[in-house]
């Protein structure tokens, strides 16, 4: 009995060995990153090339065919010294502007608005464009709600930098001119891209 019953347990103990083989990793998702020059510094940008692609492949597109270059950070939208966003882009510059893509929510994407956030500029889901935020601050009230009414598809995250923060907070900060399209938030002296590049 003492014998029959070692032999169950030695086999107990040995049959677990392959079900614990540890299950493959899910792939990682595949980014792109690219390196805005501007006239305060370096910024760069980490893409969620999987998650977000159709976002992700219109900024490259725009980075690709040097659309970007020349262009300005033109708008601050500052809450408080550390919170709000600024906006970049061709500012539907006819020689520059890309055709709009389709929306892609935060939702569908699991890209959220935390801090750092690149995201697009749009009227109307489907409308974006060439246009772009980066978020100072994490600002969830940007993403996607369906329990909200109205338009609810929040705005469409794609990506976030991963180098020159302190750029995006200076511009942040950059003086205001009291006219312009968005009054009190456009910047006096707008900060020039001098390029943008993919370095991955």
């Amino acid at each position: 009995m003492l014998k029959r019953l070692l032999l169950l347990v030695s086999a107990l103990c040995a049959a677990p060995a392959l079900a614990q083989t540890p299950a493959a990793a899910p792939p990682a998702a595949e980014t792109a990153r690219v390196k805005v020059e501007t006239s305060e510094g370096s910024i760069v940008l980490e893409l969620e090339k999987s998650r977000a692609p159709i976002t992700t492949a219109n900024f490259l597109r725009y980075v690709d065919e040097k659309r970007l270059d020349g262009t300005v950070f033109y708008r601050t939208v500052r809450v408080t010294p550390t919170f709000g966003f600024v906006q970049f882009g061709v500012q539907n510059a006819p020689k520059r502007v890309l055709p709009p893509i389709k929306h892609e929510p935060t939702t569908q994407t699991g890209v959220r608005h935390v801090d750092g956030a690149i995201s697009i500029a749009r009227l109307a889901p489907g409308t974006a464009q060439g246009d772009f935020t980066i978020s100072v601050g994490a600002q969830p009230s940007l993403d996607a709600d369906p329990s909200r009414e109205g338009d609810n598809l929040g705005y469409a995250a794609f990506g976030r930098v991963v180098e020159g923060m302190e750029v995006v907070h200076r511009i942040l900060n950059a003086p205001v001119s009291e006219g312009g399209h968005f009054k009190g938030e456009m910047i006096a002296d707008p900060v020039r891209i001098l390029s943008a590049r993919r370095i991955d």
